[in-house]
């Protein structure tokens, strides 16, 4: 059955708000920063000088750039993978009906209101070098952990600040699809002498397919894009260039180095790579969803 309005125009009027927000938010900057990418300009701005492609011939001609694409993905992977494998865990066991698991299930949701500067402090707290408690319990057991000297523990520790950062988001969507799971199929499997491992990997996992495949996404936009202020409050890129990721380094050379060009060109390899990453992840491991039917 089709609904038709009664004003031709009323349908382009619902969406001109949505079509306004993105081409002041993302459509003109998108096309500034290309435009930017070609230009070189003063520490002011006042003059710019055209060079074509050459800040992108620099970016990867750069030892820096480069390692900074090696950490992103380093930390991109461990976001993604140990988060949505622990956020995945804790759905199953938060999901089981034993008594205070209402208020549990609910607490659960907390990290991910805070904002990164937030989970930077409260990470940063728990793990200083000196008198954090975390670190303190480490060594304890043998364990030395300093992030603010080893680049090693550096960057593990901004990725798992980043991770409990989203494993409320990963959480309540895991938890949702998995409390939206045909109970009879599951109890089929018991009756067929199934054990808990193969009801998981078996059932419980494909029926999953669309809710894990839609958290893959939104992680690894996560990983690309919203590591910036955990890092500013934190190490600022270091030690070294240990935790330099992509989104930072723009970040020092368009606003600290005031090298505009440069900047733009990487926010440009930025959106560009992302999008890749996107298209790769619907392109191929879109064919393993399962929506039913």
């Amino acid at each position: 059955m089709q609904t038709r309005f009664p004003n031709k125009f009323l349908p382009y009027l619902l969406l001109s708000p949505s079509i306004i927000i993105v081409l002041i938010f993302f459509v003109i900057p998108s096309v500034q920063s290309i435009q930017q990418s070609l230009y070189r300009s003063n520490i002011s701005g006042t003059r710019q000088i055209f060079v074509g492609l050459r800040n992108y011939e620099q970016i990867f001609s750069t030892t820096e750039y480069l390692n900074s694409i090696q950490v992103t993905f380093l930390f991109a992977f461990f976001v993604v993978g140990v988060g949505l494998a622990l956020s995945l865990f804790i759905a199953l066991v938060a999901n089981q009906r034993y008594a205070g698991f209402t208020i549990y299930r609910t607490l659960l949701i907390w990290p991910y209101a805070l904002s990164p500067n937030i989970a930077g402090v409260i990470w940063g707290l728990m793990l200083e070098p000196t008198i954090g408690m975390l670190t303190n319990a480490m060594q304890f057991i043998g364990i030395h952990f300093n992030w603010r000297t080893d680049a090693a523990s550096a960057l593990l520790f901004i990725a798992m600040a980043a991770t409990w950062k989203m494993l409320g988001y990963n959480i309540i969507f895991f938890l949702a699809g998995i409390q939206g799971l045909p109970t009879e199929i599951l109890e089929a499997a018991e009756v067929d002498g199934a054990n808990a491992w193969t009801k998981f990997w078996r059932i419980t996992f494909p029926l999953l397919s669309p809710t894990t495949f839609f958290l893959f996404v939104m992680n690894t936009l996560y990983a690309f894009f919203e590591g910036f202020g955990l890092i500013h409050v934190t190490t600022n890129g270091g030690p070294g260039y240990a935790t330099d990721l992509m989104v930072y380094k723009l970040y020092r050379d368009g606003f600290i180095a005031m090298n505009t060009g440069f900047a733009s060109a990487q926010s440009v390899v930025l959106l560009l790579l992302v999008a890749s990453l996107t298209f790769l992840q619907f392109r191929y491991a879109g064919r393993y969803v399962y929506y039913g039917g």
